[in-house]
């Protein structure tokens, strides 16, 4: 997660490569690049009980050279298979315990994702690729810093 923050940030402010264009030319080479970089990502996705997005948006943007916006949406057309299996495999696990007796906050939280969304895709147009590559890659830098804290205290 530090690197992949990093490279966002890099690729806002002083751009690695022609950011109209992926690093592979269309052919061969994109579609390995697509089934390895998917299988590090849904491995890494299932082992964590998460959908992804973190790295498949800076996947899409530097390997295929989408634009920021676009690669949120295929970042989800993309995690909805993996949502499903990790959900399929999570089911049983304690969990779900958590969010069945969690399930007011749980409820609140859909309904607010929901209404985030709705707003979101109407804002989609209001700010520049830059600014929105700067957010994903301090967040990405927050969760990775988040996730080391976490992992020293146990």
């Amino acid at each position: 997660l530090v690197i992949l923050s990093f490279v966002m940030l890099s690729e806002a402010w002083m751009p690695l490569h022609d950011s109209s264009a992926g690093l592979f030319q269309p052919g061969i080479a994109t579609i390995i690049a697509g089934v390895i970089a998917g299988f590090f990502i849904g491995n890494v996705a299932a082992l964590l009980g998460v959908a992804g997005g973190e790295l498949l948006i800076p996947t899409i943007v530097i390997l295929f050279g989408a634009d920021i916006k676009l690669a949120g949406s295929l970042s989800l057309m993309i995690s909805l298979p993996t949502m499903i299996v990790g959900f399929s495999r999570y089911t049983n696990a304690d969990a779900f315990q958590i969010l069945r007796k969690e399930k007011k906050l749980f409820v609140w939280m859909v309904i607010g994702s929901v209404i985030g969304a709705a707003i979101g895709g109407l804002m989609l147009g209001m700010f520049p690729v830059r600014v929105l590559m700067t957010l994903l890659g301090a967040v990405l830098l927050i969760s990775a810093i988040k996730t080391f804290k976490h992992t020293r205290q146990r």
